[in-house]
């Protein structure tokens, strides 16, 4: 019965009956090179991710980057370093140079042209905080790309990677912190690109050395220990940081929840009541901020919401309490109270119209702005 699970286990996890071993090594060499169309399809796959990015489209992110070539020196990177290529090794750094100069120059050459403003600019900024989650993300689909590139039978691994690891948003990020020359956008996106390229290319090494690939030069034991050595510093250097901020980024969310829930349990204190709330992350340590109208509350009543603070992890200093709206009569009635916040609704309701027709304004001028050029033309 045991020898019956142990070989359906070996014959479960046996790969080297759908290896071509011979065929992904020629595939990977050859799909490190930037010349003629590989040039145009990656300025191509850049300015279609930074439109992308421009308007918060996540489909034309994802388009760009099922188009883009950026994989292949990465690859190649990792495949030199387990098979002890040096002149691979080479090649593979130069192209990777030349794809990330040309991604840069692309994306801050759109960013710098493109009449659109970025008002809420939410999938730029989710490429500036890397945390421990992209280093895994990379691990992974580093360990998925060089199993695909390695099957005899291809399949569509690649572009799920690709959409996986995300290598052409912080390239694009970085063209736009560039383009306005914000360093928090510039490195921030730098990093998480450096992140994805470094793990993907020590999970395609792993690969390499697990699936076998025969070495092309002989290494010595001394050498071979350096190198070990050296990839663990550089790794060491790279996701220490990725680990403090997920740890801050888990720290900001549950800050956030804690906030939420200790609103929604104090809408009403006596008769004041809370309005909105605000949460400021950026702060050492974080505060939320709650709005108070109706009746300004007593001592006892601040005490109690301060209490109640406490209770929700919430320290004396990270709540701040504005009663700018309140009013100091003794007596309020209700419908005033009502009145209150049916005004403040009716604010919010104008200035959201407000917005929309600044909107529609916009894009009727560009509506005419392209039915003139169409006319021109």
């Amino acid at each position: 019965m045991a020898g019956k699970v142990s070989s359906f286990f070996k014959s479960l996890l046996n790969m080297s009956d759908y290896m071509d071993l011979e065929g992904a090594g020629i595939s990977i060499r050859k799909n490190i090179y930037f010349r003629g169309p590989n040039v145009f399809i990656l300025a191509c796959a850049i300015i279609i991710a930074s439109v992308g990015l421009n308007v918060n489209s996540i489909p034309v992110i994802i388009g760009a980057m099922l188009i883009s070539p950026v994989m292949g020196p990465i690859l190649g990177f990792g495949f030199s370093l387990g098979v002890f290529d040096s002149q691979l090794l080479k090649d593979s750094l130069r192209n990777f140079g030349v794809m990330v100069a040309i991604s840069i120059l692309a994306s801050t050459l759109y960013f710098l042209l493109s009449p659109l403003n970025m008002e809420h600019p939410t999938e730029l900024l989710a490429r500036t905080r890397p945390t421990v989650y992209d280093v895994l993300i990379a691990l992974f689909g580093g360990f998925a790309g060089i199993l695909e590139n390695s099957r005899k039978e291809k399949g569509m691994v690649l572009s799920g990677v690709a959409i996986a690891t995300a290598l052409m948003p912080p390239l694009c990020t970085i063209g736009y912190g560039i383009s306005i020359l914000n360093w928090g956008y510039i490195l921030g996106a730098t990093y998480l690109f450096l992140i994805n390229s470094v793990f993907i290319a020590l999970a395609t090494f792993i690969g390499v050395k697990y699936l076998g690939y025969p070495s092309v030069s002989s290494v010595s034991d001394s050498r071979s220990s350096m190198t070990g050595r050296a990839v663990a510093v550089v790794l060491l250097i790279m996701i220490v940081p990725s680990v403090i901020s997920a740890i801050d980024i888990i720290k900001d969310s549950n800050f956030k929840i804690h906030a939420s829930r200790f609103v929604e349990q104090n809408k009403s204190i006596g008769k004041g009541f809370i309005y909105d709330y605000e949460v400021n992350s950026s702060s050492d340590p974080s505060t939320v901020t709650v709005y108070l109208a109706g009746e300004q509350l007593t001592g006892e009543e601040r005490e109690r919401l301060y209490t109640s603070a406490a209770e929700h992890g919430l320290l004396r200093q990270q709540l701040i309490i504005r009663d700018d709206a309140t009013t100091q009569r003794e007596k309020i009635s209700d419908s005033e109270i009502i009145r209150g916040v049916l005004q403040y609704s009716d604010e919010q309701i104008q200035a959201l119209k407000d917005s929309i027709a600044i909107l529609n304004a916009r894009l009727e001028a560009q509506s005419r702005m392209r039915a003139d050029t169409v006319r021109a033309q």
